[in-house]
């Protein structure tokens, strides 16, 4: 009541990849996208329009993941590029470099790879 979760994640999904679902390529997407299968490919937001990534329990992606927020309880391979916000459930993890500018980790996420703070710098720029 007292406080506001400044960094609500959009619960509108545009686009599911289902749990059976394997893509091979790269994926661009904009609003809101769940991956419960398996991606092998870079997964994109699409120039412009902030999105929403959620990766669930049982999904996987081996490719560089970039958009405005990131919800993660799956598994990447491959640098996670966050130009607004990321949470790091439970069962995420990341091999590959993190970058972020709001960032909150719960018990028992693991980043194998570097975490670099975007700060006030545009992402684009150090991207």
């Amino acid at each position: 009541m007292f406080f506001k979760k400044a960094n609500k994640i959009d619960s509108r999904i545009d686009t599911l990849v289902g749990a059976e679902t394997r893509i091979e390529g790269d994926l661009h997407f904009n609003g809101g996208l769940r991956v419960d299968g398996a991606i092998r490919g870079n997964v994109t937001e699409q120039n412009g329009t902030p999105s929403t990534l959620i990766l669930s329990e049982h999904g996987n992606i081996e490719g560089a993941v970039t958009a405005a927020k990131i919800v993660l309880n799956g598994k990447v391979v491959g640098p996670v590029r966050s130009s607004h916000f990321i949470e790091l459930q439970t069962k995420a993890r990341i091999v590959g470099d993190l970058y972020y500018k709001s960032l909150e980790m719960h018990t028992g996420a693991v980043i194998e790879g570097k975490l670099i703070y975007l700060g006030d710098v545009i992402a684009d720029e150090i991207l």
